[in-house]
């Protein structure tokens, strides 16, 4: 038991180490990358002054390219871990937070918000963005949590087919709305939201990154500590129940962490699609279904997936820049369509 506690360790950190320097030189590679060239001299001037730059190169490079790339490894392993949760929470391979109408409904209720401010006169992308979004947000993706809870529990437990049609329910609902507050929209928000619906990370700065590594370490501070019980709450209620883990408290738990992590980062960059798919889905593959290697790896996954596509977003129509969505749905569709075709026993 010792050296199987031991190994476990030793595996997680040499994991971790890796993957730790994996993203460091992916950083390093992608911030070559954008309309102004970033010198040897640009980097010398960065390491020796620090955000006190003097070159416009070494400056972009501080204050636009690093914050962005953090931002995108941030949000990458957020949703990276929010779909990990997700399909752990329903015993399932295809639930995932975009496809289950979760991050609709937080956008729903961040274009519900934005319609109000903008009523009142109050410049939420601008000024209240950073932490009112992120309730609102919250709130929306809690509600559909718990319907998508009941209605496995329920109404078709055990089910694909009903799980993925409840979710196709919701996203029509959400669909819904968020076009009747687009068409209530002024102007300006509606260029703003059409550009955020669709996934973006522009707006990324030095603040968001520090919002997005609080809600990320506390959320990975504490599920750390429910890794072990998931790996039971997989074998089912029933042998969970068996074996005295309290269903109730661990799957509430576990719903308001998706909620959190899916809402804050709708409200922070968009919806951003079939990272939390493929993520846990490559992890799972590669690693099997032990949760304690699931979770960081697709965490991992998930950071090294939304960078690359961030990447693409910004330098491939140079000056202009593309919604990060749309690579991340070209390369999640696909997947989709395979997972849909070895799961389709379950799915009949």
């Amino acid at each position: 038991m010792v050296s199987t506690s031991f190994s476990m360790r030793a595996y997680k950190s040499l994991i971790a180490l890796l993957g730790f320097a994996f993203v460091i030189g992916l950083v390093i590679i992608v911030s070559q990358f954008g309309a102004v060239k970033i010198g040897l001299d640009d980097w010398a001037s960065l390491l020796h002054g620090g955000g006190n730059t003097q070159s416009n190169s070494s400056y972009i490079l501080w204050q636009l390219r690093f914050p962005r790339i953090i931002f995108a490894i941030g949000i990458g392993a957020t949703l990276g871990l929010s779909g990990a949760l997700t399909q752990s929470l329903f015993r399932n391979p295809l639930a995932d937070p975009g496809l289950l109408g979760v991050s609709a409904g937080a956008a729903c209720a961040v274009a519900v918000a934005i319609v109000i401010f903008g009523d009142v006169n109050i410049e939420i992308l601008s000024h209240w963005r950073l932490w009112t979004t992120p309730i609102f947000a919250f709130v929306g993706a809690v509600l559909v949590c718990l319907t998508l809870d009941r209605v496995a529990r329920w109404i078709t437990p055990g089910s694909i087919a009903g799980l993925l049609l409840t979710g196709i329910a919701l996203n029509a609902i959400a669909a819904a709305f968020i076009g009747l507050c687009t068409y209530l929209a002024t102007d300006e928000q509606l260029r703003n939201f059409t550009f955020w619906t669709m996934g973006s990370l522009s707006g990324s700065n030095w603040m968001l990154v520090q919002a997005v590594s609080v809600l990320f370490m506390l959320a990975w501070w504490r599920l750390r500590k429910l890794v072990k019980v998931m790996n039971v709450f997989a074998l089912g209620e029933s042998a969970a129940v068996h074996v005295g883990v309290e269903i109730s408290p661990i799957r509430m738990e576990v719903i308001v962490w998706v909620a959190l992590l899916t809402g804050f980062a709708v409200a922070w960059c968009g919806m951003i699609g079939f990272v939390g798919l493929i993520a846990p889905n490559f992890a799972r593959a590669w690693l099997g279904g032990d949760q304690r290697k699931v979770i960081p790896v697709s965490m991992i996954l998930g950071a090294i997936l939304l960078l690359l596509a961030d990447t693409f977003a910004r330098t491939i129509a140079i000056p202009a820049e593309l919604p990060v969505g749309i690579f991340t749905a070209l390369l999640g569709a696909p997947f989709f369509i395979m997972l849909l075709r070895t799961s389709r026993r379950q799915i009949a």
